[in-house]
């Protein structure tokens, strides 16, 4: 059993640490908002993510899984401590690492034997000299310590399975000896370890998420392509997927990506790329198609309306995929925005995210308790996330309900030919209406 301190409660660090405890390690989770540590203990977690509750629950009593606010407490006993906080991007699209910088400076303060330091956070390439330095220049006590990258390649709203279920684990480090007292960690997931230079391990993070983007914004830019021909982007999509060398994840056409880690890590790959005399015209072209596809959705709404002044409109999901009720960068909070801009009043339903979504959303959103209140009286509903819950609806019942039945689908969950037989305007994502 190791005893490890996870700097950062988030989906990184709060499901990590709380895997790596159900493990059989000693965890501590650390985080300076007393109020969240205090509700942890209780077991109310700050992030909804599927199956997580119960298992910080039982790991807290179990006496596996510990919560403070204390640096001191945290990292005086730690052998592993784990940076995983939050990296949002700055100004000009770089990463901002004024919270790992202040990770650092913790760690440096508080350390009384050897440590290994690992940033599990998505940080910029040359981020682990950059801690290494900060440690060793703030340091009280004269210890040996480490620092690995180890990127986490973890899904919202699949998290806990993916961390207990890893296509593989990446580790950079200059130290071959701390690298390898790491991946011990990860032995009983029976996973592929990959041990590579620092820089290496940092840079695999940010070519992975830009990639799969990249996937996303490939078949919206085909989707979009599939409308004006008369080809349907499902089919075209699966034809592609049943390539060896393509597969058939990423491929769902729709409204573009969102969260916490596609934008700002594609952005900061752009940014990092630029400043070093690169020229990402690819990467530029991956978030401009992702925006592009937004203001593609509220055109359908108000080509089926003639005109958004005035008009009622339906919004159904907002967190930014299922499974979570993350609002971060999330597609509906641009959505909404342009259609209050032309007019529209705009009322919502989302299953889990309505509170995150108040710190996201202005004062003139109506806030609905189902999807058939949404509907009462619209005269467009929009499908922004696709929850299974929308899948399951009483479509006849909708229709009734709505002013005027016209069906914007921005996830393609519906079947055109059976949304027609309904009686509904319906538009989809690259599909014939």
């Amino acid at each position: 059993m190791a005893n490890l301190c996870f700097i950062g409660v988030g989906y990184v660090g709060l499901v990590t640490g709380t895997c790596f405890a159900d493990l059989g390690n000693n965890v501590t989770c650390l985080n300076r908002d007393r109020e969240k540590s205090e509700n942890l203990k209780k077991g109310i977690l700050p992030i909804f993510e599927p199956g997580l509750e119960e298992l910080v629950q039982r790991n807290h009593q179990a006496g596996r899984l510990h919560f403070t606010t204390d640096y001191g407490e945290a990292v005086a006993n730690a052998d592993f401590v784990f940076i995983a906080v939050g990296t949002p991007s700055g100004q000009g699209g770089e990463a901002d690492l004024t919270h790992v910088e202040e990770a650092a400076k913790g760690i440096a303060a508080s350390m009384v034997k050897p440590t290994i330091v690992v940033n599990k956070s998505t940080v910029p390439i040359g981020a682990g000299d950059f801690v290494a330095g900060i440690i060793s220049r703030y340091r009280k006590a004269d210890v040996d310590f480490a620092v690995v990258s180890n990127p986490e390649f973890l899904r919202e709203g699949s998290a806990v399975h993916d961390f207990m279920n890893p296509d593989r684990v990446v580790l950079g480090a200059s130290d071959a000896v701390a690298a390898q007292k790491v991946a011990d960690l990860y032995t009983p997931l029976k996973c592929p370890i990959l041990i590579t230079d620092l820089r290496t391990a940092e840079m695999i993070k940010y070519a992975s998420n830009a990639f799969l983007a990249s996937r996303i914004s490939f078949i919206n830019e085909i989707s979009s392509i599939c409308e004006q021909l008369g080809a349907d982007v499902k089919d075209v999509a699966r034809g592609m997927g049943l390539d060896k060398r393509i597969g058939p994840a990423f491929l769902d056409a729709g409204v573009g990506w969102g969260g916490s880690c596609f934008p700002k890590d594609v952005k900061a790959l752009e940014h990092m790329a630029a400043m070093h005399g690169c020229h990402p015209q690819l990467l530029r072209a991956v978030m401009e198609i992702n925006k592009d596809q937004r203001r593609r959705l509220v055109m359908k709404v108000r080509n089926a309306l003639g005109s958004l002044e005035e008009a009622r409109v339906g919004v159904l999901g907002l967190s930014f995929k299922p499974n979570t009720d993350d609002m971060r960068e999330a597609p509906s909070t641009e959505i909404i925005h342009h259609l209050q801009n032309e007019g529209a009043s705009v009322r919502v339903y989302d299953p889990v995210a309505m509170q995150v979504a108040r710190r996201y959303l202005n004062d003139r959103v109506e806030y609905c308790e189902n999807a058939y209140e949404v509907a009462r009286g619209s005269d467009a509903l929009v499908v922004v996330t696709e929850w299974n819950e929308f899948k399951r609806l009483d479509m006849v019942r909708i229709r009734e309900l709505m002013r005027k039945p016209v069906l914007i689908d921005g996830r393609n969950i519906y079947e055109p030919s059976e949304m027609k037989n309904l009686g509904f305007t319906y538009m989809c994502m690259g599909r014939p209406c």
